[in-house]
C-alpha cells in the first residue's frame, strides 16, 4: 500500500516540484498561524478570520482563469517561479509592517489578496504540471502526495510557528514564509517536463477560458467533481477559518491551542494522503471519495460537540483525512478526464470553483458564530453535508458512476 502511494516519488522532477512545495506550504502555514493568532487576539471579532479568507480567495476569480490561459501556452515552470517572486516581496511587506509597527488587519487583509492572486495563478500551472511529471497510473497518488505535502506543512508550519513567536515574533513567521518562496523559485530552475506543441495562435483570454469552460461542462467527469467543490468548499470548509476562533474564543486555549488544533488537522490529512492511495487501488477512487464525505460529516459532528482541546484535535484529525480524501478524489478525476489541451483551464476552473465558495461559505459562517458561536455553525454545516450527500444519492444516483469512469481518449471525453 505504501508502495503505491510513494511511487511517483521515483520520477527526479516531481521530487524536487514536491520537495519545494512542502517547504512554501510550511511557510503558508506559519504565515496563516500567525494571522489568525494576530486578527484574533487583536479584533476578539471571529469576522476578521472570514474577511481576510474572503480577501485570500476571491482574487482567484482572475488569478485562476490568468494562470490557466499562461499555463496552456507558455513554460508552466517559470511561470510558477514568477508568482513565488511575487509571494515572496508581499510576505516581506508583512514582516517589515510588524518590525516598524504598522501592521493592520486592513493590511492584513490586502496582502492576502495579492497572494492569493499570485497563488491561484500558479496553482493550476502546477496541478497541470503533475500528470507530466509522473507515470499515467500514479496519478492518483501523485495528487494525494501533493495534498500530503500541503498538510505536512500544516503540521510543520505551526510548530514552526510556536518556536518562531517564542523566540521571535509574528513578523518572524511573515520573514520565513518569504525565504520559502524563494526556495521554489531556485528549485523549479531543475523541474523538467515533456516539452508541449507551441500555440502559435493570438492570445484571446476570455475566448480561451470559455472555450475550457464549455470543455469542461461537456465532460462530465470534469463537471461533477467541479460542481462538487463548490458544495464542500461553501459548507464544509470553512471550519478550516474559524479554528482559531475554536481554539481561543470557544475552547480558551489560547495561541497554543491554535496551533495544536491545526496541526491535528494536518496530521490526519498526511495519514489520509498516505494511505487512501493504496485503499484506492484495492476498491475505487469512487469508493473513498465518497466514504470519505460520509466521514467527513461526522467528523465536523464530533469536531462541534467536543468539549476540550484533547477531543477536538481528534476529531480534526478524522475530518483532516476525510478532508484530504474528498479533495484528492475530486481533484484526480478532473486530471484524468480533462483533454490535454485544456488541461490547466479546466483545473483553473476547478481551483475557482474552490476559490470562490469556500470564502463566501467562511464569511457567512464565521458572521453567524459571531452571533451564535463556533459550535452551532459546525454542527448546522455538518448537517447540510449529510443532506446533500442524501439528495445526491436518491436525486442523482448516476454523479458517482460518471466520475468513476475511465476516459480513453479526448474524443471520447468530448462524447459524454
Amino acid at each position: 500500500m505504501a508502495s503505491v502511494s510513494l511511487a511517483p516519488l521515483r520520477h527526479r522532477s516531481f521530487s524536487l516540484a514536491l520537495g519545494s512545495s512542502l517547504i512554501s506550504s510550511t511557510g503558508t502555514w506559519m504565515q496563516s498561524v500567525a494571522l489568525g493568532i494576530y486578527l484574533t487576539t487583536t479584533t476578539k471579532d471571529a469576522l476578521w478570520l472570514g474577511l481576510i479568507t474572503l480577501a485570500g480567495w476571491l482574487p482567484a476569480i482572475v488569478g485562476s482563469p490568468t494562470g490557466g490561459v499562461i499555463g496552456d501556452r507558455f513554460n508552466r515552470q517559470r511561470w510558477i517561479q514568477s508568482m513565488n517572486s511575487v509571494m515572496a516581496l508581499t510576505a516581506c511587506a508583512l514582516a517589515v509592517a510588524k518590525y516598524t509597527n504598522h501592521l493592520t488587519p486592513q493590511l492584513c487583509c490586502y496582502v492576502a489578496a495579492i497572494e492569493g492572486l499570485c497563488g491561484s495563478a500558479s496553482w493550476a500551472a502546477w496541478q497541470s504540471l503533475l500528470p507530466e511529471l509522473v507515470g499515467a497510473d500514479e496519478v492518483f497518488a501523485a495528487v494525494s502526495l501533493s495534498s500530503a505535502q500541503f498538510n505536512l506543512g500544516r503540521v510543520i508550519g505551526p510548530l514552526c510557528a510556536g518556536v518562531a513567536l517564542a523566540f521571535g515574533s509574528i513578523g518572524l513567521c511573515f520573514a520565513l514564509n518569504a525565504a520559502s518562496f524563494i526556495v521554489v523559485v531556485v528549485m523549479f530552475s531543475f523541474v523538467r517536463s515533456a516539452a508541449r506543441e507551441k500555440v502559435l495562435t493570438k492570445v484571446r483570454p476570455i475566448h480561451e477560458t470559455l472555450q475550457g469552460a464549455r470543455v469542461a461542462w461537456s465532460v462530465k467527469g470534469c463537471r461533477n467533481p467541479i460542481v462538487g467543490v463548490a458544495v464542500v468548499a461553501l459548507i464544509a470548509s470553512p471550519f478550516i477559518t474559524l479554528v482559531p476562533a475554536m481554539s481561543i474564543l470557544t475552547l480558551h486555549a489560547g495561541k497554543v491551542g491554535t496551533a495544536w488544533l491545526v496541526t491535528a488537522q494536518g496530521v490526519g490529512a498526511v495519514v489520509g494522503a498516505l494511505t487512501l492511495p493504496g485503499i484506492a487501488h484495492r476498491t475505487s477512487r469512487v469508493f473513498v471519495l465518497r466514504a470519505s464525505l460520509a466521514t467527513m460529516a461526522v467528523a465536523l459532528v464530533l469536531y462541534g460537540l467536543a468539549p476540550d482541546l484533547v477531543l477536538s484535535a481528534l476529531a480534526l484529525a478524522v475530518l483532516g483525512g476525510a478532508y484530504v480524501g474528498t479533495l484528492t478524489g475530486l481533484n484526480t478525476s478532473v486530471q484524468l478526464h480533462a483533454p490535454r489541451n485544456e488541461r490547466t483551464r479546466i483545473l483553473a476552473l476547478y481551483t475557482l470553483s474552490l476559490s470562490i465558495f469556500y470564502p463566501v461559505g467562511a464569511v457567512i459562517q464565521s458572521a453567524f458564530a459571531r452571533t451564535w458561536g463556533v459550535r452551532p455553525v459546525t454542527l448546522v454545516a455538518a448537517l447540510a453535508l449529510a443532506l446533500v450527500l442524501v439528495v445526491v444519492k436518491f436525486a442523482h444516483p448516476h454523479y458517482w458512476r460518471e466520475i468513476g469512469a475511465v476516459p480513453s481518449s479526448d474524443a471520447e471525453l468530448l462524447a459524454d
